[in-house]
């Protein structure tokens, strides 16, 4: 590198070793599912609780639309590596067509129908060794701007 010296490498090595922890501590993943409750409160109404298999899941509501958040790849209801969020509802009768159509042209949210019929909407996101707040909240603002388009497109008729 042209214009630094031996000295200024060093001092920049040096501040970037420094660095590295504390960022590294700034990095949410699934591990610690009190982080992403925090931010889910910050979105609406949430509460964090474990699954029938005891992996931890936050449900909560995003502009009166219930949603939950599914931990995955957990080890003994710990240390898991990724999240889901997922919506459904019972009742509105929506066509495969419809589903389809939302799968070919949206980015966010996989639509599907369930066993029974009923609509649902998942997003993944993959948080294996971290992700900053604000890369996290942005899959947030994306969850939520994907819930109203569903209802608005697909719910609706």
């Amino acid at each position: 590198m042209k214009g630094l010296s031996k000295g200024s490498l060093f001092f920049c090595a040096l501040m970037s070793a420094a660095a590295g922890p504390a960022f590294a501590d700034a990095l949410i993943d699934a591990t610690k599912p009190e982080r992403l409750y925090e931010i889910a409160r910050g979105f609406g109404s949430a509460e964090l609780d474990k699954d029938s298999q005891g992996d931890p899941r936050i449900t909560g509501r995003i502009e009166g639309t219930k949603y939950g958040i599914y931990f995955y790849g957990c080890v003994k209801g710990a240390d898991c590596d990724d999240i889901q969020f997922s919506a459904s509802w019972s009742g509105p009768k929506v066509s495969l067509e419809k589903i389809n159509e939302w799968n070919r042209t949206k980015r966010f949210g996989k639509a599907f129908l369930d066993k029974d019929g009923d609509p649902n909407l998942e997003m993944e996101v993959n948080l294996d060794y971290g992700v900053s707040t604000r890369n996290i909240e942005d899959s947030f603002n994306w969850w939520t701007k994907a819930l109203k388009e569903y209802k608005k497109v697909v719910l609706e008729e």
